[in-house]
């Protein structure tokens, strides 16, 4: 099943580019707080992806990009999370995520589960290697996975939910 969007490219001499990538940021903020009330929600969930992915799919890289690596330093300045030892691990695969699902969305022009499970694919194996070189553990790649399936499967729902409706 695939279905054609209206997907968009912003450059970063553009006004649009600032606004969303400022609103992803903002729902950056409100989010996680929700998650948060649910034990390791952030883990389990993590919600920040799930904006990322929405709003580089259907905003270009350049927007998610943008998004990406306010998001976590707007959080940590403001609430704390992620703590500093997980905030450059955390922008990394948010900008990795940000890159493959706006360059997939700009490549293929429409979006289909099977797109958004191979950019959700590709940005755990390339973030997960980014997280290796990073820390030299992969237990929190692993977790990725383990524990984090739920999140997986509600950036493959929530984005085709958002992506097809709005």
């Amino acid at each position: 099943m695939k279905t054609n969007v209206r997907l968009y490219t912003f450059n970063y001499n553009e006004v649009m580019t600032y606004l969303w990538a400022m609103v992803f940021v903002i729902c950056n903020l409100a989010l996680p707080q929700l998650f948060h009330l649910i034990p390791q929600g952030g883990v389990i969930f993590s919600p920040l992806s799930l904006v990322i992915l929405i709003g580089a799919y259907k905003f270009g890289w350049k927007t998610g990009l943008l998004a990406a690596l306010l998001s976590p330093l707007v959080n940590h300045l403001t609430t704390g999370m992620p703590t500093m030892e997980v905030l450059p691990v955390m922008t990394l695969k948010l900008a990795v995520l940000a890159l493959v699902a706006g360059l997939t969305a700009q490549h293929f022009k429409r979006v289909s589960p099977l797109l958004l499970i191979g950019v959700i694919l590709v940005t755990k194996v390339m973030g997960g290697l980014g997280e290796l070189l990073l820390t030299g553990g992969i237990e929190a790649t692993m977790a990725d996975f383990v524990i984090g399936w739920p999140g997986l499967l509600m950036q493959l729902f929530g984005s085709w939910f958002f992506l097809t409706k709005f």
